[in-house]
């Protein structure tokens, strides 16, 4: 039972997170933290698929995971590689429905930012992490002894910093909202979780 309730949690995890980033923010350009917040630059920038720059972009956090901490690694290579493959898999289907809602950039900003934090808390009550920066967090932290969630935000601010070069400004105030509405929607799912004690938390916890 508990292998298929992580199952479903990826499954439905991913189908959140992908109708976040494909209906949501990547018609307005709007960034996210993490590693799916570089992916989006690097899409921008490129045009190459989120999910496979995500994929990229993770492969040093994994190599360093398997020499510091395989816990880490195992509980975050089936939540990346599902959730990077269902968000390019949706791409088009998805950004057409965007494109038919024709949301605001406001309204986008915040509903993106809800659907991607409800797949991810959704999947971290079942122990799942999608790995990337949020795994690198969870290691700087361990080592450092210090809470996870403020090593994780401090990232994504980062990211969305670094993103500024090839975003407007109004898009850069909107991507913070939507690295905050991750946040506090992600809390929200995991803060009564059988699985509090584990490691992997966000800084809407703090």
């Amino acid at each position: 039972m508990p292998f298929i309730h992580k199952s479903i949690s990826i499954i439905v995890g991913s189908l959140l997170m992908a109708t976040g980033v494909n209906v949501f923010l990547i018609n307005h350009e709007l960034l996210d933290g993490g590693t799916f917040g570089m992916g989006l630059i690097l899409h921008y920038l490129t045009g190459f698929q989120v999910g496979l720059m995500v994929l990229m972009l993770s492969i040093p956090v994994l190599i360093l995971a398997w020499f510091y901490n395989r816990s880490f690694l195992y509980n975050s290579i089936h939540g990346m590689i599902f959730s990077s493959f269902i968000v390019d898999l949706t791409y088009h289907p998805l950004r057409a429905l965007g494109f038919i809602l024709d949301q605001n950039p406001m309204t986008s900003a915040i509903l993106g930012g809800l659907f991607v934090g409800a797949g991810i808390g959704l999947m971290l009550r079942f122990d799942i992490s999608i790995g990337g920066t949020d795994l690198l967090g969870q290691i700087i932290a361990s080592y450092a002894k210090i809470n996870p969630g403020m090593v994780i935000f401090l990232i994504d601010v980062l990211i969305v910093f670094s993103g500024t070069f090839i975003i407007t400004d109004s898009s850069f105030l909107l991507s913070f909202i939507t690295v905050i509405c991750v946040g506090t929607m992600t809390s929200l799912l995991t803060i009564n979780s059988n699985k509090a004690h584990s490691p992997i938390i966000t800084f809407g916890t703090l």
